[in-house]
């Protein structure tokens, strides 16, 4: 299997971990997804993929409709999307995607995790070249052969198909989200979920010790309102 196969199953148990988190998280996505494309998710297909995001961690349809009617009412504040970049201790590369209404609360919550724990907050292009910006959907494995279906969706720009217990997940560079969608969605392909990750290009590998000093710094930006999401080149076990 290639890098995504390996990075998703690192990653699977640590994404989405808190629900409430979850449901903050998307809270901001619809807000982006409806101030840029409008309330409709017929056309507004940035829209239709957080819906299918929404769905696949059980937030509630109210919960999803009253966050639309929010974010079209013109007194709603929108969220910018912020990247921070940095090191972690021990040389480990981290990349932290926010989403937030209040850069300088944002910047300066994120500048002080990386103090107090041994890493330094680096300017905009120092690690994030280290990184491969992907796309990824995840589809019912119901009669499809994925041998097949990653040869049909080469054109598109898949790079890597594969079945774990969660589906079939299909895996692009993020360019290719806009084609790829369209073109399952012309196929009734059902999409359980969709969205965009960031896969590190070489990973080190680090001591237990070291581990913990690296795992302070990731738990205090992961638990940050602001953060949507975080990565980073340490290896993580792959241990079920």
């Amino acid at each position: 299997m290639g890098r995504a196969f390996e990075f998703r199953k690192a990653r699977k148990m640590k994404r989405w971990s808190a629900m409430s988190k979850a449901f903050t998280r998307i809270g901001k996505d619809i807000v982006m997804a409806v101030k840029e494309g409008g309330p409709d998710p017929a056309s507004n297909s940035r829209l239709r993929a957080v819906i299918q995001n929404a769905k696949a961690v059980n937030m509630p349809k109210d919960n999803v409709e009253r966050a639309i009617k929010k974010a079209s009412d013109k007194s709603q504040g929108d969220y910018k999307e912020v990247i921070f970049e940095g090191y972690a201790p021990h040389g480990i590369a981290v990349l932290v995607e926010t989403a937030t209404d209040n850069n300088t609360r944002t910047v300066a919550n994120v500048r002080s995790y990386f103090n107090k724990c041994d890493g330094s907050l680096g300017t905009s292009g120092s690690v994030v070249f280290m990184f491969d910006h992907t796309c990824n959907f995840r589809i019912p494995n119901e009669g499809l052969d994925p041998e097949e279906l990653e040869l049909e969706l080469i054109d598109f720009g898949a790079e890597e198909v594969f079945v774990d217990e969660d589906g079939i997940l299909i895996y692009a560079p993020f360019e290719s989200f806009g084609a790829i969608q369209a073109e399952l969605e012309a196929r009734d392909i059902e999409i359980l979920s969709s969205g965009f990750e960031r896969i590190p290009q070489v990973t080190k590998k680090l001591t237990p010790e070291q581990v913990a000093d690296v795992e302070k710094l990731l738990e205090k930006l992961d638990d940050d309102d602001d953060v949507q999401n975080v990565y980073h080149t340490m290896e993580e076990s792959t241990e079920e």
